[in-house]
């Protein structure tokens, strides 16, 4: 039985317990949401109200050379560079996850009409997040028509859908609903073997896990800031490009922020070289700025510390509610194995939408994802051992005592 002095000591002899105070977190509240929206470095507001109030009010445009506005992009991907395993000059921050997967998988697609035109098949999961499919088949309709997107339904499926038809694979290196973690490495592998080349989205485990770009082979990878690295609702998403293939291609969103000579005003299109190119228009300084609040903590941090804690909470979160909730037929659909596990844990419950309601009121936030699905964040740098015990004791009583069953938390609201 895990009890709760257990928890107490595991709190006291925690390497990362410190990181807490450098996140502002309302009171009274449990926060198992950073796998969606990562909960605010405290010098943030800090930081915002400094380019509102002097770069932007009292500088004005003076700020694009004075505070290197122009810059930030690639400034921003040079300081979380050791985060994704990357090097400089390899990676910049911009846009949205959705609009630089399109940016990259055109330039995947491009690439391969060169070296291998034989090659029509785009291969996903079925259960990406959604966004990265509609982008597939967004990009399919207008300038892929060739092409095809093929769907597996199982991670092991991989070893037989990869084949000599593969153009592109895209893949979430953890999944957003099960929390599934892919070995980039092996995938990279068995991807190149057949001569296709592997887009990786990023979006649920950097900032969670150490991932190693470059030593892993990777060709491509996109994805959020505002998850684990903490940088804001809605804040630009980063894209890298492996250097071997970054002089070998183009995107089609040549915005006058790619180009080799933006301010020479030419009416034809050049692109910058290197990572650059990947930019396109004006950026939105405001949001892009908070960026390095997240990452500025996690540099301060060891990677490996992250992911050992962790695996620990994971493990903690899923012995706890199945020791305390057992009896109520909660399913887990998250990895047992640390191999295969992300940083969020799920649970399937047919009340699921109106459990994780319920226990929002009670300031335990999580969220929930169709079909079924509560999902759990554990993010290491805020969240303690005995947040996890305090967490599984409510719902625990939201279960036993059947707060779910109230038309209140059944309504579903447009964000679930």
């Amino acid at each position: 039985m895990i009890t709760l002095q257990q928890c107490e000591q595991w709190d006291q002899a925690d390497e990362l317990a410190g990181f807490k105070a450098r996140f502002d977190l309302p009171p009274n509240t449990i926060y198992l949401d950073g796998n969606s929206l990562g909960a605010m470095p405290r010098h943030a507001m800090e930081r915002a109200q400094q380019v509102i109030a002097q770069e932007w009010r009292t500088d004005l445009i003076n700020s694009w050379n004075k505070a290197g506005w122009w810059t930030l992009p690639v400034r921003l991907g040079d300081q979380m560079s050791s985060l994704i395993g990357a090097g400089q000059g390899e990676t910049i921050v911009s846009d949205s996850t959705s609009a630089n997967l399109f940016k990259v998988l055109a330039a995947a697609v491009n690439l391969q009409k060169e070296r291998h035109p034989q090659k029509k098949v785009i291969l996903a999961e079925r259960d990406s997040f959604p966004t990265d499919l509609y982008i597939i088949e967004g990009f399919n309709a207008f300038f892929g028509k060739d092409y095809r997107l093929e769907l597996i339904d199982e991670p092991a499926d991989l070893k037989t859908a990869i084949n000599d038809e593969t153009a592109v694979v895209v893949l979430s290196h953890v999944n957003y609903r099960t929390g599934y973690l892919h070995d980039m490495q092996a995938t990279n592998r068995l991807a190149h073997e057949h001569h296709a080349l592997v887009i990786w989205d990023l979006c649920h485990s950097a900032g969670a896990l150490p991932i190693e770009l470059k030593a892993s082979g990777s060709d491509f990878a996109i994805g959020c800031t505002y998850k684990y690295l903490n940088a804001g609702p809605g804040a630009p998403a980063l894209l890298w490009v492996n250097p071997e293939l970054l002089d070998k291609i183009s995107q089609p969103l040549s915005g006058w922020w790619g180009h080799k000579h933006p301010f020479a005003m030419s009416p034809s299109y050049e692109a910058a070289s290197g990572i650059e190119r990947f930019l396109c228009g004006t950026q939105p300084i405001v949001s892009l700025s908070l960026v390095a609040c997240g990452v500025d903590v996690f540099l301060q941090t060891d990677l490996q510390a992250v992911r050992r804690k962790s695996l620990a909470l994971t493990d903690l979160f899923i012995r706890l509610v199945e020791q305390e909730c057992a009896e109520f037929g909660l399913r887990l659909i998250t990895p047992r194995d640390h191999h295969f596990r992300g940083s969020h844990v799920s649970f399937a419950h047919e009340q699921g939408y109106a459990v994780v309601q319920a226990l929002i009121a009670r300031g335990v936030i999580g969220d929930y994802r169709e079909p079924e699905v509560m999902r759990f964040g554990i993010t290491p740098l805020y969240l303690s051992f005995v947040d996890i015990w305090q967490a599984v004791q409510h719902l625990k009583a939201v279960l036993t005592d059947r707060e779910w069953d109230k038309p209140a938390y059944k309504t579903r609201s447009k964000v679930t």
